[in-house]
C-alpha cells in the first residue's frame, strides 16, 4: 500500500497511452510516487485508485461509486487531460473537496481542421467515389458523375454556396467559423436553444460583440451545421427530430462536440428518409462504439450519406504537446495551491 500524505502524492495515470508519462517539479516540501496503466477498464478502475491522491485520464467514466471514501480515500485531485469534463461526477467531487481540472483549449487547432474535413468529405461524398474507383466501375460505366448528385438531380455545392451554421462558440466553434469564413462560406453563429419559451425572430447581439442568430433560422438556413458544444442537461439532443424536419435538403451536420447532443436514432430517420443531404461524426452517445451499441453503425447504414471518425478529431502532434505542458503546469499548480482550470 502506498503510504499518502498531505505533501507525498501517488499519481496513478488510468489511460497512459493516451497521455504523455511526465515528471513533475513539485515545490518543496512535495514529492510524488506514479503507477501508469496504458488503458483501465472499468472493472479494474476501483482496484487501481485506491490508493490514488491524484489521478490523469483523458476520457473514463469515474462515477459517483468510484468517488465514495471507501473507494478513492486518499483522492484529491481528477487530472481530465481533454476539453470536456463530462465523465466525470462531478457533484459526488464537490462534495468531496475533490478538485476536477481539465486543459480547455488543447485541441482547438485539430478539431475544427477534422471538422471542416468531415464536412468536405461528406459534401463530396469522398468516401464513395473513393470504393467505386478502387472497385473498377469507372471504365466499366464511363462516368461515375450520376452517383454523386442529389435527390434533385443537382450536384454538390461549393463553399461559396454554403452557409455555414455554428453551435457552440467557444474555442472550436470561433475557430471553425475562421476557417468557413476563409473558405468562402457565409457563417452565421447560433443563439442557445430556448427551453420552453417563444422562440426568438431576432438576431442579437453577445457580450463578446459577436451577433447571434436565433437557433431556428440557424438550423433552418445552415447548408452545413456544425455543432461544438460540451454535453449538458441543455444540450442532450439539441438536434433531433424537430431540427432535421426544418433543416434544408441540402444541409449536412458535423458533429465533433459529444455524443449525446445528436440524438442518433433521428439522424439515421432524416439520412434514410432524405430530409438532409449528409452528416459526419466524430462522436457517439456510447463509446468505443460499434454495430453492437451505435444506430450510427448498424446493419442498414452502411449506404447513407454519414462518415463517422473514432472520437479522434485531438489527435495531432499540437494537440500531444498542448496536452503535456498544461497536465505538468496543472499538477505542479496544484500542489501551490493554485489549481488551474478547475471545474468543482
Amino acid at each position: 500500500m502506498t503510504q499518502i500524505s498531505s505533501t507525498h502524492h501517488h499519481i496513478v495515470y488510468l489511460q497512459g497511452d493516451f497521455v504523455e508519462i511526465l515528471d513533475f517539479d513539485l515545490p518543496a516540501p512535495h514529492s510524488y510516487t506514479k503507477t501508469v496503466y496504458p488503458q483501465t477498464s472499468l472493472s479494474e478502475l476501483h482496484e487501481r485508485i485506491h490508493d490514488a491522491s491524484v489521478i490523469v485520464l483523458s476520457a473514463l467514466r469515474i462515477d459517483a461509486n468510484a468517488l465514495a471514501v471507501e473507494v478513492s480515500p486518499n483522492l484529491k485531485l481528477v487530472m481530465v487531460v481533454a476539453v470536456g469534463t463530462d465523465c466525470i461526477d462531478l457533484e459526488a467531487c464537490r462534495k468531496r473537496g475533490i478538485v476536477v481540472s481539465y486543459i480547455p483549449g488543447a485541441n482547438t487547432e485539430s478539431v475544427s481542421e477534422h471538422a471542416i474535413a468531415l464536412h468536405l468529405a461528406a459534401r463530396r461524398k469522398i468516401l464513395g467515389m473513393n470504393a467505386l474507383t478502387r472497385a473498377g466501375a469507372w471504365p466499366r460505366r464511363k462516368t461515375l458523375m450520376f452517383d454523386f448528385l442529389d435527390k434533385a438531380g443537382a450536384p454538390p455545392l461549393t463553399c461559396q454556396e454554403e452557409v455555414a451554421g455554428i453551435i457552440g462558440n467557444g474555442a472550436v466553434g470561433k475557430r471553425i467559423a475562421h476557417l468557413a469564413r476563409g473558405m468562402g462560406m457565409k457563417v452565421i453563429i447560433s443563439d442557445r436553444k430556448p427551453l420552453g419559451e417563444v422562440p426568438t425572430t431576432s438576431a442579437d447581439i453577445g457580450k463578446d460583440g459577436i451577433e447571434r442568430v436565433p437557433f431556428e433560422t440557424v438550423v433552418r438556413q445552415s447548408t452545413v451545421l456544425f455543432v461544438a458544444v460540451p454535453l449538458l442537461d441543455s444540450t442532450r439532443n439539441l438536434i433531433s427530430t424537430a431540427e432535421f424536419e426544418a433543416m434544408s435538403p441540402h444541409a449536412v451536420l458535423v458533429n465533433v462536440s459529444r455524443g449525446g447532443v445528436i440524438d442518433e436514432h433521428a439522424l439515421v430517420r432524416a439520412l434514410t428518409e432524405d430530409r438532409i443531404s449528409g452528416a459526419a461524426t466524430d462522436v457517439f452517445f456510447q463509446e468505443p462504439a460499434g454495430p453492437d451499441n451505435s444506430p450510427l453503425l448498424a446493419e442498414g447504414t452502411e449506404g447513407l450519406n454519414l462518415i463517422v471518425t473514432p472520437h479522434l478529431a485531438w489527435l495531432a502532434q499540437r494537440t500531444m504537446a498542448n496536452y503535456s505542458q498544461r497536465l505538468k503546469l496543472s499538477v505542479e499548480e496544484w500542489c501551490r495551491g493554485r489549481p488551474l482550470n478547475v471545474v468543482t
